[in-house]
């Protein structure tokens, strides 16, 4: 029986089964989609123990799928690509990756990364915290102290965002570009707008998101 069941995102067909032969070799399942809607819909229906994506990937890229999948799940992320540029290794983990792996690469190494993100992500809890606030995307729950708090979709992954990136200023850019998309057409004041309605959804504890004059914002333990 498989040790971990994993989900592969890779376009290239010979790079998809060369990862799929040497995981299963060593006693991983590796499940594959060739885009990244594929990748959406299998996490639809299966719970993985990990996700490995490829950027560089027709309809949906791999920003994308980690964007959408990080809205509804904490399951551990390594983005596998070409992509070896500062600016994208760090936009792939302000999206919420986990690890961030280039090509070309060591499968061996690879598993060994992989394995070691799973036991990481199994041995903690995986709970997001800052002040009053708590999140917990494996359940999808937010508390306020113990009293849990409901948001709209589009809140939740705001507020997501602003925990995964607590203490540091985001930009109205920065924040359209990780919670709406790089194919958004609305404008800036979206922000504005949701943070608002985020602020008032968390009551008290709402003064923790901080207005940063002419940056944007940033998520504080204490209160205004």
């Amino acid at each position: 029986m498989a040790r971990y069941h994993v989900l592969n995102a890779e376009d290239e067909a010979r790079m998809r089964n060369i990862i799929r032969d040497y995981f299963a070799a060593h006693g991983t399942d590796c499940d594959l989609a060739r885009n990244g809607a594929e990748a959406v819909d299998l996490m639809r229906d299966h719970e993985y123990d990990a996700v490995l994506l490829d950027v560089l990937m027709p309809g949906l890229d791999g920003f994308a799928v980690c964007r959408a999948v990080r809205e509804e799940s904490a399951v551990p992320i390594l983005f596998l690509t070409a992509l070896g540029r500062e600016e994208d290794i760090l936009r792939g983990y302000a999206l919420g990756c986990d690890d961030y792996v280039t090509k070309p690469f060591s499968l061996a190494v690879l598993l060994a990364r992989t394995e070691a993100l799973i036991r990481r992500f199994r041995g903690g809890t995986g709970i997001l915290r800052c002040g009053a606030i708590a999140a917990d995307p494996a359940s999808r729950t937010i508390t306020v102290g113990n009293q849990e708090v409901n948001l709209s979709p589009r809140e939740y992954a705001l507020l997501l965002c602003l925990l995964r990136n607590r203490g540091q200023v985001l930009s109205r850019s920065q924040l359209l570009d990780k919670v709406w998309g790089l194919d958004f057409e609305g404008g800036e004041r979206a922000v504005d707008v949701q943070v608002k309605n985020l602020r008032a959804a968390l009551g008290e504890a709402g003064g923790q998101i901080r207005t940063v004059f002419k940056a944007g914002y940033k998520l504080e333990e204490g209160e205004r």
